[in-house]
């Protein structure tokens, strides 16, 4: 009741603010938007990635923190979601490496040990293709936005050595994402057009044109979505859509297992899919 009560007040604030500077109140609204509250490592976390080998690597001026787990298998890469690290990874790393893969997880802008103060999925895209050209793995695991993420990457680079993408609760569409954040926070029209208005400006592109949907289009690796019928974060609706398009996939639906589907009902189905 009281988080309610404080994110309507902000957005009461940014919307009263926007008949002042429509620009201002936008650039803090999506101030908010692209900065996690949480995803930063606790101890136990901590504990946990000190088994990896660890290794910091750089994007223009931002540090890539990734965690490195030997074995004789095929490589994966793990991107983890929002509010997230990759510690989150845990159960599903330690089942992959009683089967001797070579794992490999990052941490994403803004969050665990990564650099940047603020996220973005094209940000978290760059990462990623930053960690592919070091790592070469042959099949990427993402979940929610890191799954997003992944897409855009591929999309954007095409990495011959990607053979399958794992696609958890990932988004279909950016613009979506962020109308259900204008909902929440309860902004107008003007503080809301002009968000829309500064994404162009900032990125070069209206929010309807960043499409996991759209962007699976141009990828021939095997996908597997995986995504649960109630999911309260990203619509089911989002898995349907990606599916549709993503030509060499299947869907596989879950039920009761929420948003994180950090299960192990689901590391078999991944585990089902990357031995075959």
């Amino acid at each position: 009741m009281i988080k309610t009560l404080l994110i309507k007040s902000i957005g009461t604030y940014l919307n009263t603010l926007s008949f002042v500077s429509k620009p201002y109140a936008a650039n803090k609204a999506l101030a908010l938007f692209i900065k996690p509250r949480a995803g930063k490592i606790n101890e136990s976390q901590s504990e946990f990635l000190a088994t990896s080998q660890q290794e910091i690597l750089k994007y223009n001026e931002h540090s890539i923190m990734t965690y490195y787990w030997s074995g004789t298998k095929k490589t994966i890469l793990l991107a983890h979601g929002w509010e997230s690290n990759s510690a989150r990874w845990k159960n599903l790393i330690n089942l992959l490496k009683q089967k001797d893969y070579i794992i490999v997880a990052l941490d994403a802008p803004a969050h665990g040990n990564s650099g940047s103060k603020t996220f973005n999925a094209l940000l978290y895209s760059e990462f990623i293709n930053t960690a592919v050209k070091h790592f070469s793995p042959e099949i990427i695991i993402g979940h929610s936005v890191g799954g997003m993420a992944s897409v855009f990457f591929q999309n954007k680079y095409q990495f011959n050595g990607i053979e399958k993408m794992i696609l958890l609760g990932a988004p279909s569409e950016f613009k979506d994402v962020l109308k259900r954040y204008k909902d929440m926070m309860g902004y107008n029209q003007r503080v809301s057009e002009q968000i829309d208005c500064t994404i162009v400006e900032r990125f070069g592109s209206r929010p309807e044109n960043y499409s996991t949907a759209k962007f699976v289009e141009t990828i021939n690796a095997s996908g597997l979505i995986i995504h649960d019928e109630l999911d309260k974060i990203i619509p089911y609706n989002d898995a349907l859509m990606i599916k549709n398009n993503f030509k060499n996939s299947k869907l596989v639906t879950t039920q009761g297992l929420g948003h994180s589907l950090n299960n192990e009902v689901v590391s078999n189905y991944i585990f089902e899919f990357i031995e075959d």
